[in-house]
């Protein structure tokens, strides 16, 4: 296996661990509850449409992605 490949994986195993504890304490309860969430309910129908977190997260990801081509290309 190549060592490049490898040290990818151990760099996004450990995103995603951090990513879980995070989640797990509850730190980004907010998310999801952002204004400009759309969430309608009625009495047989629900509908959440999270645009806001979408976007969040979008842009977050991107200046991530970025910055780990940055220092590994």
């Amino acid at each position: 296996m190549n060592s490049s490949i490898g040290n990818w994986l151990i760099l996004i195993g450990t995103f995603f661990l951090l990513a879980g504890l995070i989640a797990k304490s509850g730190l980004f309860g907010w998310l999801g509850h952002l204004p400009g969430d759309i969430h309608i309910k009625r009495a047989d129908f629900q509908l959440y449409f999270p645009i806001t977190t979408m976007i969040v997260i979008s842009v977050v990801l991107s200046l991530v992605i970025s910055f780990i081509r940055k220092f590994f290309d």
